[in-house]
């Protein structure tokens, strides 16, 4: 059995150790709850981009449909937050059969707060990109 001077002597010992693991532990946790929710943020928002491309495209088959048409369907399709910096390329076919592309690009800031910067991940300078590609009716 042990006196109750070895018992202080062993809690003494142990006493910051559960402080220098969460000193250790805590910043790598942090950095994957960052990568974590700036990830989301992005594929939430490719989702989204690809939605709008599909709606935009969806309206260009359609006969009678001019591309200012178009760019309005997928600005509605769009978040406020990500319509704000929307660049919207289109290729329309005049006669039944051609093909049609709508082009639908944001920047990647738009999308996601820029969490990892300081690990050297930055978003500065990269784009969210969706095209599709459909048949005039």
């Amino acid at each position: 059995m042990k006196t109750q001077n070895q018992n202080l002597k062993t809690r003494h010992r142990r006493r910051g150790s559960l402080t220098m693991e969460l000193v250790l532990v805590l910043p790598i946790l942090m950095l994957i709850l960052m990568g974590m929710f700036e990830f989301s943020f992005l594929f939430l928002a490719q989702g989204k981009v690809e939605d709008a491309a599909h709606a935009g495209a969806r309206l260009a088959t359609l006969h009678g449909v001019y591309e200012g048409d178009v760019i309005a369907a997928v600005h509605r399709s769009l978040t406020p937050r990500l319509r704000s910096n929307a660049k919207v390329y289109t290729r329309m076919g005049e006669h039944s059969g051609d093909e049609i592309v709508v082009t639908v690009e944001i920047p990647s800031s738009d999308a996601s707060p820029d969490l990892l910067w300081a690990i050297g991940y930055s978003l500065k300078g990269k784009t969210i990109v969706a095209e599709t590609h459909m048949t005039k009716e």
